[in-house]
């Protein structure tokens, strides 16, 4: 019985986290910041780190202040780094072997949009030569990406904020550099609503 309950209790989380974000989606942008906050105290910061880089990665996104976008992002980058196969395989450890290699591999694929949100960060505050480090980072990782909507998204996403930072892409206005794409949204390795930004659908990892 408690092996079922390690079972569920991911995935129970996951599913509140999705449902406070589809409140964010709906347009009540300091509703959903209150409730994911109060998640945040409820996982703690040693808790589960696909949570914790889930969580953090919607945060950034309810965020008025640039600074503390950047704040969440490095915190679900953070999270997502202690996510190795051996990580994926312990917060799985009653699923099937292939189950856990398909996990893994989606870890690897949060990668090209974590990075890719921070260089939107970076943008964002000025810092053209710490957005183009993380650029570097998410073009270097598109590999993981799978050929279909998401990964063109995200490839896409790139690509447009490299042309911005070369001084050859649209200044911005008020947009969001990324334009949209992340690892919470659009087809990718969790189903459920995600960040949204003008583009393509937005996130999860």
């Amino acid at each position: 019985m408690a092996e079922r309950q390690e079972q569920v209790a991911p995935d129970a989380m996951m599913t509140r986290i999705g449902q406070v974000a589809m409140l964010h989606h709906a347009g009540d942008r300091e509703e959903a910041r209150g409730r994911f906050l109060g998640l945040w105290a409820e996982i703690g910061a040693g808790g589960d780190p696909l949570h914790r880089c889930t969580l953090a990665h919607y945060l950034a996104d309810t965020q008025d202040d640039p600074v503390d976008e950047l704040a969440w992002d490095l915190r679900a980058l953070s999270a997502a780094e202690e996510l190795t196969d051996e990580r994926v395989a312990e917060h799985e450890d009653a699923h099937e072997d292939e189950h856990e290699h398909e996990d893994a591999l989606a870890v690897r694929a949060f990668y090209p949009s974590l990075h890719l949100n921070l260089a939107a960060d970076y943008v964002k505050l000025g810092r053209s030569d710490a957005a183009r480090s993380h650029l570097r980072r998410a073009r270097g990782a598109v590999g993981a990406l799978g050929d279909d909507s998401y990964g063109d998204g995200v490839r896409a996403a790139i690509g447009r904020l490299e042309l911005r930072l070369d001084g050859d892409g649209p200044a911005g206005g008020g947009s969001d550099p990324a334009d949209g794409a992340g690892p919470f949204g659009g087809p990718g390795p969790f189903d459920g609503p995600g960040r949204e930004r003008p583009g393509p659908p937005r996130q999860r990892p």
